[in-house]
């Protein structure tokens, strides 16, 4: 029976091939990626400089929106740099503790963003249904406990696929079919029986996620049932705006990411270069949209980006 040291194979390098059957194309695909990518860079540096100058912005709704900028710049940058060099100059290869540490950050960042979201579903909840004591819930003390409980439930998600992955046997193959190193990808190049990161890598992730929209959905009913009781139309719209900034941005995120999630575990029918192109999209759409999204719904963001781009550049 063949023994074999499972610390040597942990060490190789992987060989990212970028979109198979797209080999061709990966130049022309780079160019809408990079200007996406420099999108999402530009948008969110602006927003997180708005809120960071502004003192009229220093309020829980854009504290957590900040955040949300962080971690898309996080999901964003986690992958796409990569990718890019993956589009330019061909299959790269990235060492074991790289592909790691990239798995990592990356389904980190995500669950993290679903947190995010259903924080800033709270944050609009309280100032509607309850504006009166909107100051004395969401306190400061309140949103700091708010934000260390979200990232340290986004930690302890996905750092068992970490240790999962890195006791894997990988002696076959260290070619992996995609533009980064996501955890089932990698953990089905292994050697071994992978039925446990298959569930775990599956079920708690995605249960965490549906319990995030489960309350989200709870709590924007809430809300349009609390805004159509509003007497003012003005009250009415403003809103409904704000609150509809909100909504695009939750379906921007989720819709690609359950697509790609349920993909892996059931789509043995979905084309695998499909599957590849989709995954790549959710991990640049949103971060490049969300702050178009929350600049251009927003009027206290808008009326501070025209000021910051036309006033001051006038002066």
């Amino acid at each position: 029976m063949a023994l074999y040291n499972l610390s040597s194979y942990n060490k190789d390098a992987f060989t990212l091939l970028g979109i198979p059957g797209l080999e061709h194309y990966h130049v022309w695909i780079s160019i809408p990626f990079c200007f996406i990518y420099l999108v999402a860079i530009v948008g969110n540096s602006i927003l997180l400089y708005l809120i960071a100058v502004e003192h009229s912005l220093h309020a829980p709704m854009f504290f957590f929106l900040s955040m949300l900028a962080v971690t898309d710049l996080m999901l964003s940058t986690t992958c796409v740099p990569k990718t890019l060099t993956i589009f330019w100059l061909g299959p790269q290869k990235i060492s074991f503790p790289g592909c790691l540490t990239q798995l990592f950050f990356l389904h980190y960042s995500f669950v993290l963003d679903s947190a995010i979201l259903l924080a800033m579903a709270f944050d609009r909840y309280v100032a509607i249904c309850s504006p009166l004591r909107y100051t004395t819930i969401l306190t400061p003390r309140t949103v700091v406990k708010i934000v260390v409980g979200i990232s340290f439930r986004s930690f302890c998600v996905f750092v068992p696929c970490v240790f999962l992955v890195n006791h894997l046997p990988f002696c076959r193959t260290h070619i992996i079919p995609h533009t980064y190193c996501e955890h089932i990808c990698v953990a089905r190049l292994a050697c071994a029986d992978i039925s446990i990161n298959i569930w775990y890598g599956f079920c708690v992730p995605i249960m965490t996620v549906i319990i995030d929209v489960i309350l989200i959905a709870v709590s924007y009913i809430l809300i349009l049932c609390a805004v159509f009781q509003l007497p003012s139309r003005d009250a009415r719209q403003k809103a409904l705006g704000t609150c509809g900034s909100h909504v695009c941005v939750i379906l921007m995120f989720y819709i690609p990411a359950f697509f790609s999630i349920l993909a892996h575990r059931f789509g043995h029918n979905v084309p695998h270069t499909f599957h590849i192109v989709f995954a790549n999209l959710y991990v640049i759409i949103p971060p490049a949209l969300n702050p178009i999204v929350y600049g251009v719904k927003t009027k206290q963001i808008w009326d501070k980006v025209i000021l910051l781009l036309f006033l001051k550049g006038s002066q």
